[in-house]
């Protein structure tokens, strides 16, 4: 296997209020959502950087597909991180996804790595860290 991610998917208990938070609160585009002619099909695409992109699917048409039961969300079981280029952009994103619904779980502070981030929960339960992180800047 080589070395590539190329979709992250996040299973969403409702469709369209997961792509209003992520396309309408955090800004980021997408065509909408597609497939809904198919049964268990419909989904959202975001591009990200670097060529990868964020789906949204139900997560009833996951279990569907894959066979199994839909469980809770564990939000320590994994997280998304998303590195900013300064400090002031950590405070403005964190604030970005509260006003967009999102639960803020750690607000923005000094990290032990010499950086700056927060936690947020999308209204899903999926965790979110924004930091900034000296040594990781994004590139662009």
């Amino acid at each position: 296997m080589e070395p590539r991610l190329s979709l992250v998917t996040l299973g969403v208990a409702d469709l369209e209020r997961a792509v209003r938070f992520y396309r309408d609160g955090l800004g980021l585009p997408t065509d909408g959502i597609i497939g809904q002619e198919f049964e268990h099909g419909a989904v959202a695409f975001f591009p990200l950087a670097g060529g990868l992109k964020l789906a949204l699917w139900a997560q009833a048409d996951i279990a569907h597909d894959t066979g199994l039961e839909p469980g809770p969300v564990s939000p320590t079981g994994f997280v998304l991180a998303h590195n900013v280029r300064s400090r002031d952009e950590v405070a403005a994103v964190m604030a970005a996804a509260e006003r967009a619904g999102a639960e803020v779980v750690k607000r923005p502070q000094d990290t032990f790595y010499g950086g700056f981030a927060g936690y947020f929960r999308d209204p899903d339960g999926h965790l979110w860290e924004v930091a900034w992180n000296p040594a990781m800047l994004p590139e662009g």
